[in-house]
């Protein structure tokens, strides 16, 4: 998942890193997202949507605590947060994690792996029509012309009644997961925009470590209550390890990754590795999962992608 956000002001100025190494660890990022929608489904076959969602955001706000305190010992002074910027991190938390990777999972119980592959693709254009409404961008007509194909493709995308198969195909209800995952790329779409300023204060893992623990602990009452009504001895250490993936890999790695890249790269040439995600999940979909390439995955992802590829030429 990328974003418009420019590269932390705040941080330290390193060496600009070889191409091979920048090109290298943004293919990382796509592999590592991308197979957090697999780990995702096969979690699904040991828990619900919910309880997979509130234990993976209370285990990335464990996780990545250990994170930020090295990260001060090895780069001091470790960044702090003072009081005023609280209630903006607080609603970033919100919007950025709690939305977007809640969402996300539970979008990711009812529908299928490519389906929320493609509509997490259409990012830029949610984020752009957010900073056109703020005030931040300017629409041009190759704009406007790139985001009705790409929102025409999510649309024949969502009109898919064929329920997908492999993990947690018997809870199945595409079009409400579809709707799900929209909001959680509506959710990281608001964390983005109105992140701008914040972002360039802190630098990406102490801004991630407030998020993903404030998220944590707004979750945590529901992972209590969701432990009180699953079987955890039955979850076992496959269930376990997929939850781990999707909280250490995706929620800590991934970002972590994509901050640092952003800050040696262009916004533009970052996002442009996005494109290989879909792909690459409806194939590890077929594969893995038993997904089928259907005319509306076909059709709906193809105009999707392209309506954003124009949505970021018309930049």
């Amino acid at each position: 998942m990328t974003t418009s956000l420019q590269p932390d002001s705040a941080a330290p100025v390193t060496a600009h890193p070889r191409p091979l190494l920048l090109n290298s660890a943004a293919v990382l990022m796509v592999v590592i997202w991308s197979l957090n929608y697999i780990f995702g489904k096969f979690a699904l076959l040991h828990m619900d949507g919910l309880t997979l969602a509130s234990f993976r955001l209370v285990m990335a706000g464990v996780l990545i605590v250990p994170v930020y305190f090295v990260r001060g010992l090895t780069h001091p002074p470790r960044q702090r947060f003072p009081m005023r910027d609280w209630p903006a991190l607080v609603w970033l938390a919100i919007f950025g994690v709690v939305l977007n990777q809640g969402c996300f999972t539970l979008g990711l119980s009812l529908t299928s792996a490519g389906h929320s592959a493609i509509i997490v693709g259409t990012v830029p254009v949610v984020v752009l029509l957010l900073a056109r409404w703020r005030g931040l961008e300017t629409l041009g007509l190759m704009r406007i012309l790139g985001m009705s194909i790409a929102f025409a493709g999510v649309i024949i995308l969502t009109s898919e009644s064929v329920a997908p198969v492999g993990p947690a195909s018997s809870r199945a209800h595409p079009l409400a997961g579809d709707l799900f995952t929209l909001l959680g790329v509506i959710g990281f779409a608001v964390y983005t925009v109105w992140g701008k300023e914040l972002a360039a204060r802190y630098d990406s893992i102490a801004m991630n470590t407030f998020n993903q623990v404030a998220a944590g602990v707004m979750v945590l009452p529901l992972a209590i209550r969701q432990t009180w009504r699953t079987d955890i001895l039955a979850i076992g250490w496959r269930g376990w390890a997929d939850v781990f993936y999707m909280a250490a890999m995706s929620s800590i790695a991934g970002y972590i990754i994509f901050y640092w890249a952003l800050r040696h790269m262009p916004a533009s040439r970052l996002a442009a590795f996005s494109y290989l995600q879909p792909v690459i999940v409806v194939v590890l979909g077929a594969i893995l999962l038993g997904e089928h390439l259907t005319l509306h995955v076909a059709m709906g992802g193809g105009l999707a992608l392209s309506g954003v590829y124009l949505t970021e030429r018309g930049a």
